[in-house]
């Protein structure tokens, strides 16, 4: 899309939805944020009006900003060993949504981004819609609107918890019926919240509590450093003369 193709968008968005939506040109990338009051009406007008026509619906994703602008390592300088695994002390899945890092400011915590396609009008957008409460997220289902939107809120529904209000069969898609949590949450533990094995005496799979110890994962960065590449030159060196 061209810088005068999205200008023009976002002139028209504007125009149309006035406060109702936060437009923002990022990268040469439209983003509309909407309050979840207005994202059925909002969605409607998008498809089928003359300036926006979009009409494909391409994805969708539900977003968890607990730990929103707070790293767990930092890579700024090097080590002997070539890599860091700089900790620092609060990190994902160690403090709660209120006890989470002030520097940032990040009123709500889950939000579900939408991404549309007009084919008429070659142009796209990104919209973006926030919960309203932490406790209980919930946004309306755009099924009736896109119904391709169908198995991707029931993505979200199952890995965030996000509840989609009007969808015909909000199910989990990806985890067992049974599982417990929603693992894409920032506050899932990484070892889980059961386990599974074969019983051979009930003869049937059975659930447990996990019996690992909780653990933080910390990637590893591997850095190009002067002096070990100093070192593969002169062996590479070394290896031609021989």
């Amino acid at each position: 899309m061209s810088v005068n193709n999205e200008t023009s968008l976002v002139e028209r968005l504007a125009a149309r939805f006035g406060d109702m939506l936060t437009v923002k040109v990022d990268r040469n990338e439209v983003t509309a944020e909407v309050a979840a009051r207005d994202l059925s009406s909002v969605a409607l007008a998008l498809r089928d009006e003359a300036g926006f026509r979009f009409t494909v619906f391409i994805d969708a994703c539900g977003v968890d900003y607990m730990g929103y602008g707070k790293v767990e390592w930092d890579t700024d300088t090097a080590q002997g060993e070539s890599f860091s695994r700089g900790v620092e002390a609060q990190a994902v899945g160690r403090f709660t949504w209120e006890e989470r890092p002030r520097q940032v400011e990040q009123a709500r915590r889950f939000a579900v981004v939408y991404h549309l396609l007009s084919i008429e009008l070659n142009q796209r957008i990104r919209v973006r819609v926030f919960c309203d409460d932490e406790h209980f997220p919930v946004v309306a289902s755009v099924t009736s609107v896109w119904p391709g939107a169908d198995w991707f809120e029931r993505e979200a529904f199952d890995l965030y918890g996000i509840i989609f209000e009007g969808h015909p069969d909000l199910r989990r898609i990806l985890t067992d019926y049974g599982f417990v949590g929603h693992p894409f949450r920032k506050d899932f533990p990484l070892i889980g919240n059961v386990e599974v094995r074969y019983d051979p005496e009930q003869k049937r799979v059975v659930y447990e509590p996990v019996s690992i110890e909780p653990r933080v994962l910390v990637p590893r960065t591997i850095r190009n450093d002067a002096d070990l590449d100093q070192a593969r030159a002169e062996a590479a060196d070394n290896w031609r003369e021989n």
